[in-house]
C-alpha cells in the first residue's frame, strides 16, 4: 500500500472502530434496561440481604462507573449529573472516597427509578460523544466498563431472585408455562486427562480480567472429570441417604454453618405436598429431576463429592478441560432462566459453559506475577483474594459471550445465591466403583446383535496405536507411502487453492506427515484448526506443530468433527480450507459420508474448500494383502481389540480361540475385517456373557474404496462440487478438492 494509500485509509479505519464501539456500548447498557422490563418501581428499590443489591443501585452503579474512571478524566466538558452520587453509587473503591453501606443500599428511597434513569442517559449522551473521539486511548477501560456491566446484569437477576424467594406470593420474574424438564441424560462418565505440565490463564489480544492472568504453568496429576454435571435427582439421593446430617461428610466450617443455618437441602427448595419445589425466575416450581442442582454453597458441594467417593476439580484441571472447547451453552441469550438437563447421548464433556457456575477445590488467590493496575481501578479484584473459592463456566443469567475458559469467579464458601453447581472430579489411578464406560456400553450393545460387531474406534489404545504405525511401515500396507508421496508431489499445486491467511481446519488431531506437507508448501495459512474428540492426542499434536511453526497461529478444537458446529473465534471471516487426508472418510458408510460432508459444508461456511483424501478402487489382491499382511502385524492389530477387553472391561476371551480375517466386498465397494471363532465357546465381558458359535465373526472395521465419480456424486448430494482431483499411479490414491 502506498504511503498515500494509507493516509487515506487511516480515518475510515478510525471512524469503524469508533461505530463498533459506540454499537457495542449501546448494545450492553441496553440489555441491563431489558432486565428491568419485568419489574416494578418497588420491585427495583427492595434489599433482601446485605449481600444483595437492588436493581435501582445496580443500574445507578454501572453508570457511575462509566461516569467516574472514563467521562470525568477524559472528557473536558463533561459535566456530573449529581456530585452526591459519588457517595450513593460507589461500590468498595476505597480510593475514591466513603460510600453508602451496602447493608444499607436498600434504604436509598431517592433518587428515585425515574431520576436513576435520567442518569443513566445523561452518562449515556457523554460517553457517545467521548465515544466519536479516540477509542483506542482508552479501549482497556471501556472494555473493563462493559464487562463490569454485564457483571452486574447477572447481579440483577440473582438479587431478584433472592428478593421474590422472601416474597410469600412467590411471583415469577418471567413467567412461563413450565421450565423444560429434559430428558435423563444418563450415568455421569469420567473423561480421562493425562495432566502433565500445562499453561493456564488469558493469553492473546481478546479482554480478560486481570486475575486471569498472567498466563503460567502448572503442573497437573492425572485426573478425570465427570461428563457433566450433577443433577437435582442426584442431590435428592444424597439428602435421602442422610447428606445434611452425617458430619463426616462435611468440613468442620461447613457442618458448623449447617447447624448454625439450619441445611437441610439447596437454598430455594422447599418440601411440596407430593415432591420438592423451588423457587426460580419462573415461579416456584416442581424440581426437575434432569437438570442441574444449583444454589449449593461450597460447603454443600465439597460434601456431596466425598459422599459420591470423589472430589471438587481444581480450576487448573478445570480450565485444561474446556481449553479448545467452544463456549457455548444455556446462558442469558437462551432465554430458560435456569439450568437445563444435559443432552443425552452426546460424547465428552458437557456443559461445560452456562446452566450453573462450577465449584472448585481452588481457593481464589493471585496467579504467580500478579500485580493489580494503579489508582482506583486496581481494587477491582485483587483486594478480595482472600477467604473466597473460584467458581468456572458462567451460568443460565450470565450474558452470552461473556464467559471464556480463563474466567475466574469467586464467592465464600458459604454462599448460595448465585446460581452454583458441581462437576465431580477424581484422580485418574482411582478405579471408580459401578463405572459403565462407553467402551463397555458399545461392547454389550455390538456383541448382543446377530450379527456380531464392534467399533474400530476402539483399536486405538497404547498398543493398537503403536501396531498401526508399524502397519504403516509394511510393504503390503500401501494407503500410506502413497498418499504421502501424492502429497509431496502435489502440495504446490493444492497450496494454490488456498487463499492468503486462510484457516486450514483439519478434521483430525494433525499429527500426521501429511500435515507438515501441506503447512510447508502453503505458509500463507493465517490459522491452522485441527479438531479432535481426544483432548490428548490433540494436546500433543498441536503442541508439536506450535514448536515447528512459530508464525502459524495453532486453535485446537475439542470436538467431534462429525458434528461439530462451530469454529474457534480466532478463525474469524478469514477464508476457510478443510483437509481430511488418510482416506479417513472411507470408514463411514455411503449415508454417513454424505452426513458428514453435509456437516463439513455447515461448518466451513459457502465457498469454502475441502481437501478430502480418498482409496481408489483396485484389485482385491492388493486389497487384501493391505489388510492382512505376511507378518501378522495386522492380525495382531485386531486380536488386540480383544486384549484390550480383557483388560479394561473384565473379559475372558481366548485369545488364541479367535483368528484375523480380512474379505474384500465387492458388492459394498469395502474391505472389512473380522475376527473369527474358531470353536463354540462362550465369553464374558463388560458385566454380560455371549455365545459364538465355530466360524461366527465379530465384524470390526470397514474400509470403503471409491471411485473418484462415485465420492463426486455422494459430495454433490452434501452440497460440493469436484473442483480438482489428484490422483497417483497405481495402487492409486487420490485427493479430492471440493467447493462449496
Amino acid at each position: 500500500m502506498a504511503p498515500s494509500d494509507k493516509t487515506a485509509a487511516a480515518p475510515a479505519l478510525h471512524r469503524a472502530a469508533q461505530a463498533e464501539a459506540a454499537a457495542r456500548y449501546r448494545r450492553v447498557r441496553q440489555a441491563s434496561l431489558e432486565l428491568t422490563a419485568h419489574l416494578s418501581p418497588e420491585d427495583q428499590l427492595a434489599q433482601s440481604m446485605p449481600d444483595a443489591s437492588p436493581t435501582k443501585w445496580h443500574l445507578a452503579h454501572t453508570t457511575w462507573f462509566f461516569e467516574t474512571f472514563l467521562l470525568i478524566p477524559k472528557l473536558a466538558d463533561y459535566a456530573p449529573f449529581d456530585p452526591n452520587f459519588a457517595y450513593l453509587f460507589n461500590s468498595y473503591y476505597e480510593a475514591l472516597g466513603p460510600r453508602q453501606p451496602r447493608p444499607h443500599r436498600g434504604l436509598l428511597t431517592r433518587p428515585s427509578l425515574d431520576q436513576v434513569l435520567a442518569y443513566r442517559a445523561h452518562v449515556d449522551d457523554g460517553m457517545a460523544r467521548l465515544l466519536r473521539q479516540d477509542v483506542h486511548a482508552f479501549a482497556d477501560l471501556l472494555d473493563l466498563g462493559l464487562a463490569h456491566e454485564e457483571q452486574h446484569q447477572e447481579l440483577i437477576l440473582m438479587d431478584i431472585l433472592h428478593l421474590f424467594a422472601q416474597s410469600p406470593l412467590k411471583p415469577a420474574y418471567a413467567p412461563a408455562p413450565a421450565l423444560p424438564v429434559g430428558a435423563d441424560p444418563g450415568p455421569a462418565r469420567p473423561v480421562d486427562f493425562s495432566g502433565g505440565l500445562v499453561e493456564i490463564g488469558c493469553s492473546g489480544t481478546s479482554f480478560a480480567f486481570d486475575n486471569e492472568g498472567p498466563r503460567h504453568k502448572v503442573y497437573l496429576q492425572p485426573y478425570r472429570l465427570s461428563d457433566r454435571l450433577v443433577t437435582n435427582s442426584e442431590w435428592l439421593a444424597f439428602m435421602a441417604d442422610g447428606g445434611y446430617a452425617r458430619a463426616e461428610l462435611w468440613l468442620s466450617e461447613g457442618w458448623a454453618t449447617v447447624q448454625a443455618e439450619g441445611w437441610s437441602a439447596p437454598l430455594y427448595w422447599e418440601e411440596g405436598p407430593a415432591s420438592w419445589l423451588a423457587m426460580t425466575l419462573q415461579g416456584l416450581r416442581a424440581i426437575a429431576p434432569h437438570a442441574p442442582v444449583t444454589h449449593i454453597s461450597f460447603y454443600e458441594a465439597d460434601a456431596y463429592a466425598t459422599w459420591a467417593g470423589a472430589r471438587l476439580p481444581t480450576e487448573a484441571e478445570w480450565e485444561h478441560a474446556a481449553r479448545g472447547l467452544p463456549v457455548r451453552g444455556n446462558f442469558l441469550g437462551s432465554g430458560q432462566f435456569g439450568p437445563a438437563a444435559a443432552s443425552a447421548g452426546a460424547s465428552g464433556l458437557r456443559q461445560m459453559f452456562g446452566d450453573v457456575w462450577e465449584w472448585t477445590r481452588s481457593a481464589y488467590s493471585p496467579y504467580p506475577g500478579f500485580l493489580p493496575a494503579e489508582g482506583a481501578v486496581g481494587e477491582y479484584n485483587g483486594k478480595f483474594m482472600i477467604g473466597q473459592m473460584v467458581l468456572r463456566g458462567g451460568c443460565c443469567v450470565t450474558p452470552q459471550g461473556h464467559a471464556r475458559p480463563s474466567y475466574r469467579n469467586f464467592f465464600q464458601p458459604q454462599q448460595r445465591w448465585m446460581f452454583s453447581g458441581l462437576r465431580l472430579a477424581w484422580d485418574a489411578e482411582v478405579q471408580i466403583e459401578g463405572e459403565d464406560s462407553d467402551f463397555a456400553a458399545d461392547v454389550r450393545r455390538g456383541l448382543s446383535q446377530r450379527r456380531k460387531e464392534l467399533p474400530a474406534k476402539y483399536f486405538y489404545d497404547a498398543e493398537g496405536s503403536a501396531l498401526f504405525e508399524a502397519i504403516t511401515d509394511l510393504p503390503e500396507y500401501y494407503p500410506t507411502r502413497t498418499e504421502v508421496a501424492l502429497l509431496r508431489d502435489t502440495a504446490a499445486a493444492m497450496a494454490a487453492h488456498i487463499p492468503s491467511d486462510a484457516a486450514l481446519v483439519e478434521f483430525g488431531s494433525g499429527a500426521s506427515t501429511k500435515t507438515r506437507i501441506l503447512l510447508d508448501a502453503a505458509p500463507q495459512i493465517g490459522v491452522y484448526v485441527p479438531i479432535d474428540i481426544s483432548r490428548s492426542a490433540l494436546d500433543a499434536a498441536a503442541d508439536a506443530i506450535g514448536r515447528d511453526y512459530p508464525d502459524l497461529a495453532v486453535v485446537p478444537l475439542v470436538d467431534d468433527f462429525t458434528t461439530a458446529m462451530d469454529l474457534p473465534a480466532e478463525v474469524g471471516i478469514r477464508p476457510r480450507v478443510g483437509f481430511f487426508p488418510g482416506s479417513t472418510v472411507g470408514n463411514f458408510r455411503p449415508p454417513e459420508v454424505v452426513s458428514f460432508l453435509t456437516a463439513a459444508r455447515r461448518l466451513l461456511g459457502q465457498g469454502a474448500g475441502f481437501l478430502v483424501g480418498i482409496d481408489i478402487v483396485k484389485d482385491p489382491e492388493t486389497l487384501v494383502a493391505a489388510y492382512d499382511d505376511a507378518q501378522g502385524v495386522t492380525a495382531a492389530f485386531n486380536l488386540n481389540l480383544l486384549t484390550r477387553i480383557n483388560r479394561e472391561l473384565g473379559g475372558d476371551f481366548d485369545i488364541s480361540a479367535f483368528a484375523h480375517r480380512a474379505v474384500w466386498n465387492a458388492t459394498e465397494s469395502r474391505m472389512e475385517m473380522h475376527l473369527v471363532s474358531l470353536r463354540e465357546q462362550t465369553v464374558r465381558a463388560a458385566g454380560s456373557t455371549f455365545g459364538f458359535s465355530a466360524g461366527e465373526t465379530i465384524h470390526t472395521e470397514n474400509s470403503y474404496k471409491f471411485t473418484v465419480d462415485g465420492f463426486a456424486e455422494l459430495a454433490n448430494q452434501a452440497g460440493w462440487k469436484l473442483e480438482r482431483r489428484w490422483e497417483s499411479p497405481a495402487p492409486s490414491f487420490a485427493v479430492l478438492l471440493l467447493r462449496a
